[in-house]
């Protein structure tokens, strides 16, 4: 049965200047990224996918090298639209994220709502499962914030940020087989884990 693994990814060096979608994984997002090619599932992925946002494409590049293959770019695969307030300070930003997933029908601050952001990468899901090589697992590489709404429409639960991923950064990755989109709950009742921890030598940021 083929698989695809669901990436966020890790760690960006913030810049309130740059606009959030033109973020790069900081040295430790990058390290973590490396640091994932040592995990055993690697070895079996057959296409790679991103977002469009640098962030991914930085760690989306690194696995693809690795494994002697193209990135397929997929805008659709983005975060959900947050251009309405560009950057903001982290407790700030979560309260907004915060009401973003409790208010899913309303736009909050001008942001996408919850529930188009929801449609809109369930449907890019779709498209990449239709362009995937036949029995083979690949990689998808995003955010937290899509990958949090297509996990409640893959459990078939109200919008929720229960089901973001873990707070350590970024980098984590879920997974579901390629034919009925059941994901896997051996990591928790999301199926969050994180990737490239292995070992205590990363850089900090």
């Amino acid at each position: 049965m083929a698989l695809a693994h669901f990436i966020t990814h890790p760690e960006v060096t913030i810049d309130p200047a740059i606009p959030v979608p033109d973020w790069t994984l900081s040295p430790r997002g990058l390290a973590r990224m490396r640091a994932m090619l040592a995990e055993p599932w690697v070895a079996s992925i057959g296409a790679v996918f991103s977002s469009t946002e640098r962030k991914a494409l930085d760690g989306a590049a690194i696995l693809a090298t690795d494994r002697g293959l193209s990135v397929q770019e997929y805008v659709a695969l983005g975060e959900n639209d947050r251009s309405a307030t560009g950057y903001l300070p982290k407790e700030e930003f979560e309260r907004t994220a915060d009401a973003f997933f409790a208010q899913s029908a309303v736009s909050i601050r001008g942001w996408e709502r919850a529930i188009d952001s929801q449609a809109r990468i369930v449907a890019a899901m779709e498209v990449v499962f239709g362009l995937a090589p036949p029995g083979q697992d690949i990689a998808i590489i995003a955010h937290g914030g899509v990958g949090a709404l297509y996990l409640c429409h893959l459990w078939a639960r109200p919008i929720s940020r229960a089901a973001d991923q873990p707070a350590n950064g970024g980098g984590n990755r879920f997974v579901l087989n390629t034919i009925d989109r059941h994901p896997s709950d051996e990591y928790g009742p999301w199926g969050w884990q994180p990737i490239g921890l292995a070992g205590d030598g990363l850089p900090g940021d």
